[in-house]
């Protein structure tokens, strides 16, 4: 196991371009992080100056305090999980996990081997696919196989370079699940890169959000949810996005495409002497007015609007509400898409309905808003004004107790010898 620190590492290329910049990060024994960003935002860069396949231009990495930026990828004890496992097709499970034993050779004797791989197998449920080749296993199966060769090599770290990209969406809800489960029961230090926020917010202990080679924030899923710390954060993270309304600041309440809607004082005076900010609020902020608890009305405001179209999905339905932008409030959502490498941020609210609602599309509908739940965000800079910083740090501490927690109960588990 391993602490890693990344501390102001840059990667510079030929012509200038800092495809990493200045990243700085902490990643504690046994903590499972993920590097996440649009394409280019250099994740997968960075994940390689970790294992040593890419050169550090400057700062300095170090792993369990020792620093190893001129140290070869064979010193550094750390294991590549690829996107396509890597596995050697005419070889069988067992042959596959031992590879890197035998690579050694004249280190570990036969019965080492098996000794290694048969505990490897164990831990990692293939003892009855030892013999099997690869093109006979699932895919969670062969992603086992791949963990199995970096446990039997006593690896002090597992690297993910993106693993489930290729394949459909069912396998990759199960293969999050079992690199999930793996890694808890293993407690092994964990790096993942991904372009997939899902795959972020399910399997990280924190994540690190990254745009154009910058860290944008690194957090708890859950901080990064609620507390967002500027645009891109709240834009990129989360399944339908934020919702970004132009507002016109009043004494007591904001000046809406969809009305006037009222804010506390507090957050009315973290946008204190700006004429406009963009209030973001999540899909499921809203709801259908007639289907609100009576405790909770008074913490929001109801306003009438025409959905253009509504998408029933089972447990839950979208209603979209589009709205006429002015052309700079235009250009800075456009800007925003082409930050996330999305292909464009509708002016449109998207509202998330209970499957009992009856709005549909094409007439006026009464909806509600949580106004607890609105932030505001200068358009100019993207910071989020009404971060509260104490909140969010709360929710990544009771995260991180919960790791630590979870990670000893697995260490107890594997003390425990295994009847019969």
């Amino acid at each position: 196991m391993a602490s890693i620190t990344l501390r102001n590492l840059v990667k510079q290329y030929g012509d200038g371009f800092p495809a990493v910049n200045d990243v700085s990060i902490d990643i504690a024994d046994g903590e499972f992080i993920i590097l996440v960003g649009p394409s280019g935002c250099g994740k997968s860069t960075l994940l390689r100056m970790i294992v040593g396949l890419e050169d550090i231009t400057s700062g300095d990495l170090l792993i369990n305090g020792e620093r190893v930026n001129e140290k070869a990828p064979r010193e550094r004890n750390l294991a590549m999980v690829f996107q396509n496992y890597a596995l050697y097709p005419h070889l069988t499970v067992f042959e596959n996990i031992a590879f890197p034993l035998r690579l050694a050779k004249h280190r570990h004797s036969e019965e080492e081997i098996r000794r290694m791989v048969t505990e490897a197998a164990r831990t990692l449920e293939l003892t009855d696919h030892l013999e099997r080749k690869p093109a006979n296993l699932s895919g969670g199966q062969r992603q086992r196989v791949a963990m199995g060769r970096a446990i039997v090599r006593k690896a002090d770290a597992f690297l993910f370079d993106e693993p489930l990209s290729n394949l459909d969406a069912k396998l990759r809800g199960q293969m999050r699940s079992e690199i999930s489960q793996m890694q808890r029961r293993l407690g092994v230090t964990s790096v993942y890169v991904t372009h997939d926020q899902t795959e972020a917010m399910t399997l990280g202990d924190r994540v690190a959000v990254l745009k154009k080679g910058v860290l944008q924030q690194i957090a708890s899923p859950r901080e990064l949810y609620e507390q967002p710390v500027n645009l891109f954060v709240a834009g990129f993270i989360g399944s339908p996005s934020m919702n970004f309304l132009p507002a016109a600041v009043e004494p007591d309440r904001l000046r809406t495409p969809v009305g006037d809607i009222p804010l506390a004082a507090d957050k009315l005076r973290a946008a204190a002497g700006r004429q406009v900010v963009l209030a973001g609020i999540r899909p499921e902020y809203f709801e259908d007015a007639a289907l609100v608890d009576e405790a909770k009305r008074g913490h929001g405001y109801a306003f009438t609007a025409e959905l253009t179209h509504s998408e029933w999905l089972g447990n839950e339905q979208y209603g979209y509400i589009s709205f006429d932008p002015s052309p700079e409030i235009r250009r800075l959502l456009e800007n925003l898409a082409r930050d996330m490498d999305a292909e464009e941020l509708r002016p449109q609210i998207v509202v998330t309905l209970d499957a009992a609602s009856r709005i549909r599309g094409g007439r006026p509908a009464q909806l509600w808003v949580d106004t607890r739940r609105v932030h505001l965000f200068d358009p100019e800079t993207g910071l989020n004004l009404t971060r509260d910083a104490e909140a969010g740090q709360a929710l990544t501490a009771e995260a991180e107790a919960a790791r630590k927690e979870e990670i000893n109960l697995a260490r107890e588990r594997q003390r425990v010898p295994v009847q019969g």
